[in-house]
């Protein structure tokens, strides 16, 4: 099958409600074989996220609560892209606003699309070397992060026990494991 046979023809927006972080809208559809539907889409501006690494190979991990789950998440620093803003200077932002670390040398991970079937945004994720504490945090209103750092060489198992559950920051790990090794059967 080709594109052309799976893609669907979008045609008017319909706006829907703006709640600060992201807005609601819904588009109308029509697909090649005749079906019509209308699609509720989340309209919500890119995120990034970093893996910082201390130069003696530490993760800087965030905890904080996170209100949809009801619970404390260990996470790596991220945020939105602010407009006109590229994803590199939000990524170098967020980390040193959630963490007060900075970092001098950059690498772009890759980027996902959190949940395509609803929403219109992408994830940029990178990695921070040589990230050492330069800076107090720089917390926005409601925020409240404590910082601490792991050896990489035990997230793995972080990961893997579920400590680590936050959908973009495995994803943002998977990056980072599949540019270490080659993906393998094992």
């Amino acid at each position: 099958m080709s594109d052309d046979d799976l893609a669907w023809k979008l045609g008017q927006r319909h706006p829907g409600q703006d709640y600060r972080v992201f807005k609601t809208s819904f588009v109308d559809g029509t697909h090649p074989r005749g079906l019509t539907k209308r699609f509720s889409v989340i309209e919500a501006v890119d995120w990034v996220n970093v893996i910082a690494v201390t130069p003696d190979e530490h993760v800087v991990l965030i905890r904080q609560y996170r209100v949809g789950i009801e619970k404390i998440c260990l996470e790596i620093p991220g945020g939105m892209v602010d407009p006109g803003e590229d994803a590199q200077t939000a990524a170098a932002r967020e980390l040193v606003e959630e963490t007060g670390y900075t970092a001098r040398r950059w690498q772009k991970l890759g980027v996902v699309a959190p949940n395509p079937a609803i929403m219109n945004n992408y994830l940029h994720s990178f990695l921070a070397l040589d990230a050492e504490k330069t800076h107090e945090q720089s917390l926005e209103g409601s925020e409240i992060v404590e910082v601490q750092t792991v050896p990489l060489r035990n997230v793995r198992e972080l990961l893997h026990n579920g400590t680590i559950d936050h959908a973009l920051v495995v994803a943002a790990f998977g990056h980072l494991a599949f540019q270490l090794a080659d993906m393998r059967v094992p």
